[in-house]
């Protein structure tokens, strides 16, 4: 794969291009899309985010006028909130992997998400890439400013995001550009007219067709300046019939394109004796029907997978796609129209997609990746969670014991809700009240607000990895000391039973999390600070599809500890009771870990069988 270049053709437009070689040695170019239009295709995103959250924060708002009744309101609070964080969170990503890497912003400015491989973007992609966003988009103070700089500095235009994602954006131009109108089944091709070989060269005429197709679009000045500058150039070999400029270089255009469709133009000489090329019009000609109708077929079976043909028609479809490729090389070679060949470029990238994605075999059931997939991660991160958790837990014992040795340090670094929670303890537990319980009707909701909370929580955990971890460490340090600063303020109010039974039901499923997200965060750093035998991106891209598998099972840990906060934690229930689910969630944690264990050791022999090497 090259480095971006500027396309040779057309160098006045300062594009900057991409070339993905695939696997038949032929380079497709995509052409990068810049910081003007990311930036408008995020503003137009960023505004229908909005529109939809301030529609959910209305829907929430009505529903005590909805009345509902039997607790129904709370719960579709609770539905509400969750929805909210879900649209903020889950917009880009939903769209990029569920409509080619397009959000309606990037659709309405042109351009998608795609892989750096050429391939569409992958659902892991298009998470990462957009969990990453909370720096680059909503970085405290400086909003949108990292992703800027990134896109405006980097040579491919990539933010922090695509960098951990393996990603790139790119113009989106319509596949459908038209090479003429087809002619009709059984129609006769007309016979060229003998009008003799072109007078101009292929760059001249190039340029200008370009002229004329751009001239309505000049200011006049300029447009006279041009149309007389070409005309003095040309007018040497072929004489002027008129003074006017634009009409010379009109009929001479005319004139060239009648010569080009000749058979005279395949005699047309490039400089050494003897030597001939073909015509790209006639070449054009002869091949557009083929490309049209693979494209037809490319197209389906990137959306839909090489299941949607028939056995008997895969290697059919291999070889025409073969074929196409080695057309894009030969139209490069005979300086086909830059136009034809961006429809080539095209047509080849959709059946590079179909045939060589991973999409034509059946996606994993969604149960595969909860219970093997994700804790697998998990299990083989393992020296990634234990450093995340030393970094919790040391600075957590540290603040229990500055809380302990000098009670009055309290009032300065705790919050004041914290503080007279600890004062009313002693009260609270002599009427029955645990720590923060709640009306049976606020539950969903505060449920739901907690799960909000700490998936976002986990989320900065993960992303700080991007800046070589130090977020990440921040995030677990400073949760761990005013956890630990926390219950050091309750022991000093001897109501430390208090808020144990309050964390019990959750705080082990909890805190795991927490150590899972510090985890996959250390994991983009170690892509970073020691990539090993790879380069940094290639370690960051196969680092980052480990950790979103991490997330995959940080989400699904905070979901189940956020609804027994939610709905146990926070309830009237026994004490007794909350500790026996919290000696449950630890086995269910147990259990959940060793699923992913024994994957591993499964995939581990499945290897060895398949290298031939014995158990």
């Amino acid at each position: 794969m090259n480095a971006p270049a500027r396309d040779p053709v057309r160098p006045a437009e300062l594009r900057q291009q991409l070339d993905i070689e695939t696997p038949e040695h032929v380079a497709v170019r995509l052409e990068l899309a810049g910081v003007g239009s990311r930036a408008a295709a995020a503003l137009v995103d960023t505004l229908i985010v909005i529109v939809l959250l301030v529609l959910l924060q209305f829907a929430g708002g009505a529903t005590g006028l909805w009345h509902l009744g039997a607790g129904l309101e709370g719960w579709v609070l609770a539905f509400v909130i969750l929805l909210s964080f879900l649209t903020f969170f889950g917009y880009f990503a939903a769209f990029e992997a569920l409509n080619g890497g397009r959000t309606p912003g990037k659709q309405a400015l042109g351009i998608r998400v795609v892989m750096e491989t050429g391939h569409a973007v992958t659902p892991t992609g298009a998470i990462v890439r957009n969990v990453v966003r909370l720096l680059d988009c909503y970085f405290p103070l400086l909003p949108f400013v990292p992703g800027l700089v990134m896109v405006f500095l980097h040579p491919r235009n990539q933010r922090l995001g695509d960098l951990a994602a393996g990603t790139i954006v790119v113009r989106d131009r319509p596949v459908d550009w038209g090479l003429g109108p087809l002619p009709q089944p059984g129609a006769a091709v007309p016979e060229p007219v003998e009008t003799g070989p072109p007078e101009l060269s292929d760059d001249e005429f190039r340029l200008l067709d370009q002229f004329l197709a751009r001239s309505g679009q000049l200011d006049v000045a300029l447009q006279v300046r041009l149309a007389t500058e070409l005309a003095r150039r040309f007018q040497d070999r072929i004489p002027r019939r008129t003074t006017d400029a634009d009409d010379y270089l009109t009929t001479l255009h005319a004139e060239e394109q009648r010569k080009r469709g000749s058979r005279f133009a395949t005699r047309a000489q490039t400089g050494a004796a003897g030597r001939t090329t073909v015509t790209a019009e006639r070449f054009v000609a002869g091949k557009r029907d083929g490309w049209a109708a693979f494209h037809t077929v490319a197209t389906r079976v990137e959306r839909a997978g090489v299941g949607a043909l028939a056995p008997g028609e895969i290697p059919a479809f291999a070889a025409r796609y073969r074929e196409v490729t080695a057309d894009l090389a030969r139209a490069r070679t005979y300086g086909v129209d830059p136009r034809v060949i961006e429809y080539l470029e095209r047509v080849v990238s959709a059946g590079h997609n179909a045939l060589y994605r991973a999409r034509g075999r059946r996606r994993a059931p969604l149960v595969r990746y909860l219970v093997r997939d994700f804790p697998a991660a998990v299990v083989q991160s393992w020296r990634q969670v234990l450093a995340a958790f030393l970094l919790f837990i040391v600075p957590a014992v540290v603040g229990y014991g500055l809380i302990r040795g000098r009670p009055e340090l309290a009032d300065e670094v705790l919050p004041p809700v914290m503080i007279s929670r600890a004062e009313q303890a002693a009260e609270h537990q002599a009427r029955g009240i645990g720590y923060g319980q709640s009306p049976g009707e606020e539950l969903p909701v505060i449920a739901s607000a907690i799960i909000s909370n700490n998936i976002a929580v986990a989320f900065w955990a993960f992303v700080g990895g991007m800046l070589a971890g130090t977020l990440t460490a921040l995030v677990l340090v400073g949760n761990g000391v005013s956890l630990g600063m926390g219950f050091g303020l309750f022991v000093n109010y001897h109501a430390g039973a208090y808020l144990a039974t309050f964390i019990a039901g959750h705080g082990i499923l909890e805190l795991t999390a927490i150590f899972i997200a510090g985890g996959a965060g250390f994991r983009l750093a170690g892509a970073l600070l020691l990539p090993g035998d790879l380069t940094r991106a290639d370690a960051l891209v196969l680092q980052g599809r480990i950790a979103a598998r991490m997330i995959g099972a940080v989400v699904t840990l905070l979901a189940l500890a956020g609804t027994i906060e939610g709905l146990l934690s926070a309830s009237d229930a026994p004490a007794a009771f909350k500790y026996v689910v919290s000696a449950s969630t630890a086995a269910l944690l147990a259990l959940y870990l060793w699923s992913g264990w024994r994957y591993l050791q499964e995939s581990a022999v499945e290897a060895e069988h398949a290298s031939g090497r014995p158990a």
